[in-house]
């Protein structure tokens, strides 16, 4: 699908959007209104921290929007055998995709075996559940070479998706990590990008350097910028 064809109407925008609510203090009210401005907008997902999993498939039980939940969320540094066992438990309570927190720590010291291998093990996991794997990099906290290097592991070890942010660290996407993620996993696997994206120009900017998938807090107001054709250009996500 082309830019354009991204971007042309309300429901393939609604496509791209991961709704995300990952705040620590979110109650379960909020995750049940998430569940339902979902489903009233066709997004693609929500995106929601494990301990409401159960709570979303009840909610979006009559819908058909893919539930996400986050995995070793946000720092990436817990043991294999924890994501392992959390994820495990995400699918069987109803999540359809998984977004993981690479080895941070791991990847920047150059254990690139212990990364892959990693992603490799939940890769399969999903996959096994019919689910989808994202890789969370953390691009803020990488190198180029890094994100590159990361990219390949991910790649190598079946990922369906790499990913920028959790949103939680000192900056979010930025278009030229996107543009360098989608040159790097080429045209294979899916680019998430996420973090700090609040407005439809930001979206534009992000499809246009390569994301195929948008997290996001802001997918009510960016739809209603689209119907309203009340978009204003802000300041490049390179700025966050």
């Amino acid at each position: 699908m082309t830019v354009e064809e991204h971007l042309a109407s309300t429901q393939s925008i609604a496509n791209l959007i991961d709704q995300t609510l990952l705040k620590p203090e979110a109650t379960g009210e909020d995750i049940v209104r998430l569940c339902r401005e979902a489903a009233e907008n066709s997004f693609c997902s929500v995106c929601i921290n494990p301990h409401w999993v159960r709570l979303a498939r009840t909610t979006l039980a009559r819908s058909s929007i893919r539930l996400c939940t986050v995995i070793g969320f946000p720092l990436g540094a817990n043991r294999t055998p924890v994501k392992i066992a959390e994820a495990r438990l995400a699918l069987a309570e109803g999540a359809t995709e998984i977004d993981m927190v690479q080895n941070i720590g791991a990847l920047r010291s150059g254990d690139f075996a212990c990364v892959q291998s990693e992603i490799a093990e939940l890769a399969e996991i999903a996959h096994k559940a019919n689910a989808l794997l994202k890789v969370i990099l953390e691009t803020c906290l990488l190198t180029d070479d890094q994100k590159r290097a990361a990219c390949r592991l991910a790649v190598e070890a079946r990922a369906d998706f790499v990913k920028t942010s959790t949103g939680f660290s000192t900056s979010g996407a930025t278009e030229s990590d996107i543009r360098l993620m989608r040159q790097a996993v080429g045209p294979s696997i899916g680019v998430k990008a996420s973090g700090g994206i609040r407005s439809l120009d930001a979206v534009r900017r992000m499809v246009s350097a390569g994301a195929t998938r948008i997290g996001t807090s802001s997918g009510v107001q960016i739809l209603r910028e689209f119907r309203d054709g009340s978009a204003v250009a802000q300041p490049s996500p390179d700025a966050y």
